[in-house]
């Protein structure tokens, strides 16, 4: 597999996705069918989590993309995610929070297509807000870490298509969590030859910086005959 040329892709595509989060932001209050965006990107991401854990919020989501592209450049980058934020008590409370009070709003006019638009672009407008705050303060993609639909990813396929680690080829360098843009610890897995953190969105960063071509998603994954 040719994970420079995956990575290229995976960029080329993020520039192309990240401004449907911010049109849906700035116009979705006056146009509000552009809220629907929202449900949307969830059933995809909520979806794709049955088969590749987190490969949507890494490759196909606009915020994901938002975070990795243009807030990139002016997020702290040499700080991490608190480990609270991590733990999947905090998670599941946060989760269970943001969807009771979807559910409350669009309880209070179910009919009526606008008020559900609005809704959904509230939900979007408040966590994105969110999100660029915990980007500036802590990481990049500090929001994905606590994302309900990550985290929905996280609990049903967070264990498929694994990122293995070849052992005998990896000198430690660090070099690939510098890349990761979820800042997950790969080289503290070196010696169960797979980095099984959860939270791996699938994005092949770390396999294409790796000097030693010691990094492969099980998908891609050839054993030495």
């Amino acid at each position: 597999m040719d994970s420079k040329a995956d990575v290229r892709k995976r960029r080329i595509l993020q520039w192309a996705l990240f401004p449907i989060m911010v049109i849906t932001i700035l116009f979705g209050y006056w146009f509000p069918i552009l809220g629907f965006t929202v449900p949307i990107v969830m059933i995809i991401g909520i979806a794709g989590g049955f088969f590749n854990g987190r490969y949507v919020c890494g490759n196909l989501c606009p915020r994901g993309s938002f975070f990795d592209r243009p807030m990139w450049f002016i997020s702290r980058k040499d700080g991490k995610v608190p480990e609270y934020m991590k733990s999947m008590t905090f998670r599941w409370s946060l989760f269970a929070v943001l969807m009771t009070f979807m559910v409350y709003r669009i309880s209070l006019n179910p009919t009526d297509i606008n008020h559900l638009g609005r809704t959904f672009w509230m939900m979007c407008t408040i966590t994105s807000a969110l999100g660029i705050v915990l980007a500036l303060v802590y990481h990049p993609r500090t929001w994905c870490s606590i994302c309900p639909v990550g985290t929905f990813g996280n609990a049903i396929g967070g264990h498929k298509n694994q990122l293995r680690i070849d052992s005998a080829k990896c000198r430690e360098c660090g070099i690939c969590e510098k890349a990761c843009p979820m800042g997950l610890e790969i080289v503290r897995h070196k010696r169960y030859g797979v980095m099984s953190d959860r939270d791996c969105v699938k994005c092949s960063e770390c396999s294409a910086v790796c000097p030693c071509r010691a990094l492969e998603f099980e998908s891609g994954y050839r054993k030495a005959s």
